[in-house]
């Protein structure tokens, strides 16, 4: 069993201007009956539409569709979560509409007095914030097979993604977030509350390689504004041609961090569906390097930080899990994956492992 200190930071400690986050993962989501949600949504942005429950973890997100088939996702923020994180969420996406409007990313719906959010106040009489975006049409990749050309497909939309994002900065980018991979050492209080077992092992072994040949170099790298969840639920596309992306959804944890990060944190989801478990990262990896390369200190690390995100996954999602059973599917969808994932690389030296990710594969590209 792992219980997780809901405000736990470096060694299990309150991180500064961490404690709106961590409230965000202990705090339930909103769960208005759909005949509220279309009552807000009439009200605020003078849409008649019906409404159809989304998944989310800390928000509450609702599909709307009006009389003449135009559709839109409403979100209700989880009420621990700042409207400066809101703003932040908000911003991005409309300076990735002004400075590169080919992005298949949601636009903002303004309300009908020209707003990008709205506060109302809850049954308990909370106060949250809404807001309103486009729906984009396309499928989720998890519900496709996966080929090489999809996650060749991956890598450059991410590399695409970040430069456009390249140069945004916002007073809340450098918000505090435990899904940060860069950040995972705050979780070592955690490693104890494992059951005793090859588990606990794996996962302090990983937690070592972290803590010695990462966090010591991250001051060196490339940081910048990151999607920071790019994974296959996140990623659409169209179903004619499933190698063409139409939508990349869920900035909730977007933050200002190293840019390495957000590219072995999205390779880390291709482990899976290849009897080589590096030939998916591999393919992704080397398609993002011929938009965006990657510097060698970056190259030296991507690898270590692949089997981070698997770490953290690992461990929070175990303790959101028992924190609120009515959610576990949606919240352990990544967990067994992280866990074979951990066990797939125990054997590898660092070393050994960077060069299986950066090399080219038979069915991918690095070039």
């Amino acid at each position: 069993m792992l219980m997780l200190d809901p405000h736990l930071g470096p060694q299990g400690a309150t991180p500064e201007g961490g404690a709106s986050e961590a409230a965000a993962l202990s705090t339930p989501a909103p769960d208005l009956a759909p005949a509220e949600v279309q009552a807000l949504v009439a009200r605020l942005y003078g849409i008649d539409g019906s409404v159809k429950s989304l998944a989310g973890e800390r928000d509450q997100n609702c599909a709307v569709e009006s009389a003449d088939g135009t559709r839109y996702v409403f979100k209700i923020s989880n009420p621990s979560e700042s409207v400066s994180l809101v703003d932040f969420q908000i911003a991005a996406l409309e300076h990735i509409a002004r400075t590169s409007p080919s992005q298949p990313v949601p636009r903002v719906v303004r309300t009908l007095d020209g707003r990008a959010r709205d506060t109302v106040a809850l049954a308990d009489g909370a106060q949250t914030t809404v807001r309103m975006l486009t729906y984009l049409d396309g499928i989720q990749i998890r519900e496709t097979p996966r080929t090489a050309a999809q996650r060749v497909a991956m890598g450059k939309g991410l590399a695409e993604l970040n430069l456009a994002l390249r140069g945004f900065t916002h007073p809340a980018a450098t918000h505090d977030l435990l899904w940060n991979v860069s950040a995972a050492h705050r979780l070592t209080v955690q490693l104890d509350s494992l059951v005793e077992g090859p588990r606990r092992a794996l996962a302090r072994s990983f937690m070592m390689r972290f803590t010695d040949h990462v966090l010591p170099r991250l001051a060196s790298l490339r940081a910048q504004v990151i999607h920071n969840d790019y994974h296959l639920y996140n990623v659409l596309v169209a179903p004619d041609d499933q190698a063409r992306i139409t939508g990349i959804i869920d900035f909730g944890d977007m933050l200002h961090a190293p840019l390495v990060g957000e590219v072995a944190t999205a390779a880390a989801f291709h482990m899976t569906g290849s009897a080589d478990p590096f030939e998916g990262p591999a393919q992704f990896v080397g398609a993002y390097q011929a938009v965006l390369p990657l510097t060698e200190l970056e190259q030296d690390v991507v690898a270590d930080l692949m089997a981070s995100r698997h770490l953290i996954t690992a461990l929070i999602s175990e303790w959101r899990a028992l924190r609120y059973p009515e959610n576990r599917a949606y919240i352990m969808r990544h967990n067994p994956a992280a866990w074979e994932a951990l066990s797939q690389m125990a054997d590898l030296s660092r070393h050994d492992a960077r060069d299986r990710l950066l090399t080219p594969t038979r069915n991918g590209t690095s070039s």
